[in-house]
């Protein structure tokens, strides 16, 4: 290769982008998504790439900083404080023709998201997609298990419609890769290892909690739904208490489930959805999180709890599965085993010096998982994906397990 090649190959890899984000969640609501692609907005945005966010309006006066076209939306069922997107594949084929982004990337699969997707291809711009949450799983948790295989069936298609879909582990790739999914890539995540630290442990909030200092906590960070598999947290607090007496559980987060929950474990505190620093407070005043779910892609609280220094204990997927070892920088269990989970539980409030230990460990870990390499990952492919010809798009891969949608 001649310097003259070299050169422009290192001028295209540095070339700032133009970006169309287009999500169906984003700060200030509060979840893993919303976070996530908040942290990734940013990072592009400091490499000098301009970055055109596109979303649902969610309340009068709602606006960011950086450059939004926000569209009309419907509050989702059961989380009235989210919205999902209205089709609006006109709008956007007006809006990207009079201003081509180089690479339209779609984080959410609903109605907006599917607008993006086909005036994308209208357009003939490179597209590429996340895959976050498991709507498919999800759908049994709320009486519509029947929808499960036609749910699935659309994100199929949908994501063999892009040129690149991003997922955060290697294990939820080939397990979309056994089921047809084409053209998948590792695309890691991060965690703000200056807001999540132990030093934000707070014992004014500790002692509101009914706990001293050597008061045993385990808390909980997350929605307060059916597709959390709190029955599980229940049985395993319930376990640790038969240990220590002492031991507390705190839930931070709000949802549909949070007044039976109230009601069956009325001993321990629900402090509502937190975040920014009252959420790093909240973690890191607690000693062991639990994380009963088996419904997540990543699970972004795993690697915040252990950047407070917390012990988790989890399945072995997801997240957990890998950034912790276990009896090491954590504790992890068989997935969906709740008898085991609940023992682990058990066997944690038993030792308490070797779970204080994990947690020490688990910081460590922690420290590893900086944003900005990761940003740096997911530059690099937009920058491949603006520099392919996304001929590919019109044409759906055909696969024996595809279903229409």
């Amino acid at each position: 290769m001649t310097n003259d090649l070299v050169v422009d190959e290192l001028q295209a890899k540095q070339r700032a982008l133009r970006l169309a984000v287009v999500t169906e969640t984003y700060p200030p609501e509060i979840n893993g998504v919303a976070m996530t692609i908040a942290r990734f907005v940013d990072g592009l945005r400091l490499r000098r790439h301009d970055v055109q966010l596109i979303r649902p309006r969610q309340t009068k006066g709602d606006a960011a900083e950086l450059e939004e076209v926000l569209m009309r939306g419907l509050p989702i069922p059961r989380y009235p404080h989210l919205k999902m997107g209205l089709p609006a594949k006109n709008a956007l084929v007006k809006l990207w023709s009079m201003r081509r982004p180089d690479v339209v990337h779609i984080v959410t699969e609903g109605p907006l998201g599917w607008s993006a997707l086909q005036a994308a291809i209208k357009l003939k711009l490179p597209v590429t997609s996340d895959f976050r949450t498991n709507f498919h799983a999800y759908s049994g948790h709320y009486g519509i298990g029947w929808l499960q295989k036609p749910i699935f069936a659309y994100l199929r298609k949908f994501h063999n419609r892009t040129q690149c879909t991003m997922v955060p582990t290697e294990s939820l790739r080939r397990e979309l890769q056994t089921m047809g999914f084409h053209n998948l890539r590792v695309v890691a995540r991060g965690v703000d290892t200056e807001l999540f630290h132990p030093a934000k442990r707070d014992a004014q909030l500790r002692w509101s909690w009914g706990a001293g200092e050597a008061t045993p906590v385990a808390i909980y960070v997350g929605r307060l739904a059916s597709e959390k598999n709190l029955r599980a947290l229940i049985a395993a607090y319930e376990a640790m208490r038969a240990v220590r007496p002492d031991m507390k559980l705190v839930l931070v987060g709000d949802g549909p489930a949070r007044r039976d929950l109230e009601a069956q474990i009325p001993g321990a505190t629900f402090a509502g959805l937190q975040r920014d620093e009252a959420l790093a407070r909240h973690y890191a005043s607690g000693d062991i999180f639990l994380f009963p779910s088996i419904t997540e892609t990543f699970g972004n609280v795993t690697p915040e709890a252990m950047a407070s220094g917390l012990t988790v204990l989890a399945f072995e997927y997801a997240a957990a599965a890998q950034l912790i070892r276990s009896g090491e920088s954590g504790c992890l269990v068989p997935y969906d085993n709740t008898d085991a989970f609940v023992a682990a539980a058990a066997n944690l409030a038993r030792d308490w010096p070797q779970a204080k230990t994990m947690g020490a460990n688990a910081r460590l870990v922690a420290e590893q998982l900086g944003w900005e390499r990761l940003v740096e990952e997911l530059e690099a492919v937009f920058h491949q994906a603006a520099q392919t010809v996304p001929a590919s798009q019109a044409i759906l891969v055909t696969h024996p397990q595809n279903a229409s949608a």
